[in-house]
């Protein structure tokens, strides 16, 4: 063991111990390298982690640690004992190395990104010309950091005690492998990044917290699970009765067992909702990783509304503990040690998560959420609902998916009913870009598909509006309805009208709410009461709900079909030769301006050539290629110009676009934390602790269940008026009155009073 200690534990009866510094550095790079093998660039990570914490080595953080620690107490730093920065001095080394060759600065310019990142993340190499304070953002810049003058104190620090060696190895000689494409290169430096600070993780946590890292990769392989999978399914399949409908979902099912044996690249499971996609989509990913020695299998979902419905499918297949949920909605008595450590870097042979943790992570600069990143290599990833990929960030995923196909092992399967238009070129004029080359059909030409047309669509005449009274007198008739529309004023206003009894459903009510309401919503239909449901968007894309009838105020193509999934689901009903009823309607007003409404006009458009049109895949295809053109943009956080334009010279912005990336942008809203009681607790205790403790990572981890997110401009309203407060930085719901059991969080105040009030 050398003098030199790279972190210290104190043991409950009050000794000291210490990890070697020397150790930590070497142990590191045995994992980095080990995690880049599926990409073939062991050299990189193991020459970065070598060097990432040489900055450790020099007097002025030794006497900071055992300060800080209190190992030492005497040690001080004549500065007052600021933490010295440790991240610089490996980069600076990494340029030295170069000795000023122009073909091997950029191989140090690689190393120097890694190395000043593995604590505050990857860097932007220069900032950009515009946008908040220049002095600070030039100070954290990669640029800027590599002007400092400590190189020569830690040379003599490392010939004094004969570790000079350490320091005097020279570069990778092997090129990236993604040499020659400029659009990827940000992709395999993040790999190596997240290679770098897992293993980096990983090693600390050894030392520092011995049950945890025992704790981690304890989870059956896949073989195990493909030998679950097989036996649930033979079971279901012989418990199932004898007919067309559950013949076609055994075809599929078929199918995609089969054309698992096809070789990597993009595939598309594109089925009639019913069909069983869910099982048949993991059945594909089980026989395709084990044929092509794929390591996890990673399931991707837009909504949180429905990702827990998935993963109860997942648990009923494989059991308890084996799924491993990542996602904001995620209830913590149902998190255990294991699932949590796992999260962090999704050691893990099956993870349901969604669309927002999977892209932000692959285009993050955060080392928490880099880490997970070498772990998707060489998996199979399953985007389900594919159509909701959100055309602001197409660009950037498109292109993601792209690099991680052809240089990182991984196999992607689009997943939906309504197979949007991805492949060629995409969009029009100066915004159109390449998408992705080709897909392989799972299904193909899979028989008595037929079966899943159990409904009928109604399409409106495009001139005639119906009012709120006229379309709640309508759906008064019907004992099961289901209607859906495009606003929550929309849904608050015609719910208003409805009879007494009458559901509404919308994204005012919090996470816990609204997994309440669908459940009873659920347990009425199987026990064939009468349910009238008024609902948002929120129930499209997966929700497994069966009703009669459904009305759909008019909107895209692939949101109509996807309400109109949730009519006749199982075939059950005897109307009209078995079909159920799906109308769609003109409302009293047109969606907002954006992309909702771009949809809705896209839509319009083909019923004015063809007031019938027949759903199917042709229908899909000419409906995106036509929203895709109406898009103004499909790259909002710049990633061409941030990631892409520069990347010959490995100029990124990794910071500042990262900053820019959000899938569901809520700069515009703010979270309210409400009152509420629902099956699984309630939030007023969790409400008082956090006012006494603060917000500890365990409560907001609980309270993520109770919050509603709502306008800017009514949350100043709200707090102007009394009704929320700000408590530690979180806004809470102060009044009584603002949250019900009808529409959840009242921020229309000429709702008050009203019934049923949530306390």
């Amino acid at each position: 063991m050398s003098e030199f200690i790279a972190h210290v534990r104190q043991d409950k009866d009050g000794r000291w111990t210490r990890h070697d510094l020397l150790e930590h550095l070497q142990a590191s790079a045995v994992l980095a390298k080990d995690f880049s093998r599926s990409f073939d660039n062991t050299g990189w990570v193991e020459l970065a982690a070598l060097w990432h914490d040489l900055g450790k080595f020099l007097p002025s953080w030794q006497a900071y640690l055992k300060r800080s620690s209190g190992y030492d107490p005497d040690a001080h730093i004549e500065d007052g004992g600021s933490r010295p920065n440790h991240s610089t001095v490996g980069s600076v080394l990494s340029f030295n190395q170069a000795n000023n060759a122009p073909s091997v600065f950029l191989k140090a310019k690689i190393l120097a990104y890694l190395i000043a990142g593995h604590h505050a993340g990857l860097p932007d190499w220069v900032p950009e010309p515009t946008g908040g304070d220049l002095q600070n953002r030039l100070f954290d810049t990669l640029h800027n950091r590599l002007k400092t003058d400590e190189l020569n104190e830690l040379r003599a620090v490392l010939e004094g005690c004969g570790l000079q060696e350490l320091i005097s190895k020279p570069l990778p000689r092997g090129c990236p492998v993604v040499v020659g494409d400029q659009e990827h290169r940000h992709l395999w430096l993040r790999m190596l990044f997240s290679c770098l600070v897992d293993a980096d993780f990983l090693d600390t946590e050894k030392f520092m917290d011995l049950l945890a890292n025992a704790q981690r990769s304890e989870y059956p392989g896949l073989e195990e699970l493909f030998s679950r999978f097989n036996f649930y399914m033979a079971a279901k399949v012989n418990g199932s009765d004898k007919t067309l409908l559950n013949e076609a979902r055994n075809n599929i099912l078929e199918a995609s067992l089969l054309k698992g044996e096809s070789a990597p690249g993009f595939f598309s499971l594109a089925v009639p909702t019913g069909g069983g996609k869910t099982l048949a989509s993991v059945g594909f990913a089980l026989r395709h990783a084990l044929k092509y020695k794929k390591e996890r299998i990673i399931i991707a979902i837009p909504y949180t509304s429905i990702i827990e419905q998935t993963a109860a499918v997942y648990r009923e297949v494989f059991g308890e503990g084996v799924v491993l949920e990542h996602h904001s909605n995620l209830d913590p008595e149902t998190e255990t040690r294991q699932s949590r450590l796992a999260s962090e870097n999704w050691d893990a042979p099956l993870i349901v998560t969604t669309n927002v943790q999977l892209f932000e992570s692959l285009l993050a600069s955060r080392t928490s959420s880099c880490r997970k990143l070498h772990n998707i290599a060489n998996s199979v990833i399953i985007l389900d609902e594919a159509q909701m990929l959100p055309s602001e960030y197409l660009r950037p995923i498109l292109s993601l998916l792209r690099g991680l196909v052809k240089y990182f092992g991984v196999t992607v399967v689009f997943c939906t009913a309504t197979q949007p238009a991805l492949t060629g070129r995409i969009g029009s004029g100066e915004g159109v870009f390449e998408g992705i080359s080709s897909c392989v059909d799972i299904v193909g030409a899979v028989s008595h598909l037929e079966v899943f047309q159990r409904y009928r669509i109604e399409w409106p005449d495009m001139s005639k509006k119906k009012s709120w009274p006229e379309l709640a007198g309508e759906l008064a008739r019907f004992e099961q309805v289901l209607c859906v529309v495009n606003t929550r004023k929309d849904c608050r206003d015609l719910h208003r009208l409805m009879p007494d009894g009458t559901v509404h459903l919308s994204a005012n009510m919090c996470g816990e709410h609204r997994s309440g309401v669908i459940a009873c919503i659920k347990a009425k239909l199987s026990a064939g009461e009468k349910v009238r449901v008024i609902s948002t968007q929120l129930v499209e894309a997966g929700v497994d709900i069966d009703f009669p009838v459904v009305y759909r105020a008019l909107a895209g193509i692939d949101s109509v079909v996807q309400s109109a999934g949730r009519c006749n689901r199982e075939g059950r009903l005897n109307l009209e030769g078995g079909l159920g009823k799906v109308i769609v309607f003109i409302p009293p007003e047109l969606s907002p301006a954006g992309l909702l409404r771009k949809g809705e006009d896209v839509t319009r458009e083909i019923i004015a050539q063809n007031p019938e049109p027949a759903l199917g895949a042709e229908l899909y295809l000419s409906y995106f290629r036509s929203f895709y053109r109406s898009v103004n943009g499909f790259d909002k956080p710049k990633f061409f110009d941030r990631m892409v334009r520069d990347s010959n010279d490995l100029s990124f912005q990794f910071r500042t676009f990262a900053q820019e990336v959000r899938l569901v942008d809520d700069r515009g809203q703010r979270s309210i934390i409400v009152y509420y009681k629902g099956r699984r607790g309630s939030s007023v205790e969790l409400i008082d602790q956090l006012r006494r403790n603060g917000p500890e990572a365990w409560l907001l981890r609980k309270l993520q269940r109770f919050i509603v997110n709502i306008p800017l401009y009514e949350v100043d309203k709200l707090e102007k008026e009394g009704h929320i407060e700000n408590v530690h930085g979180y806004y809470v719901q102060k009044s009584t009155g603002l949250y019900n059991n009808r529409y959840g969080l009242l921020t229309d105040l000429s709702l008050w009073p009203t019934d049923g009030f949530m306390v």
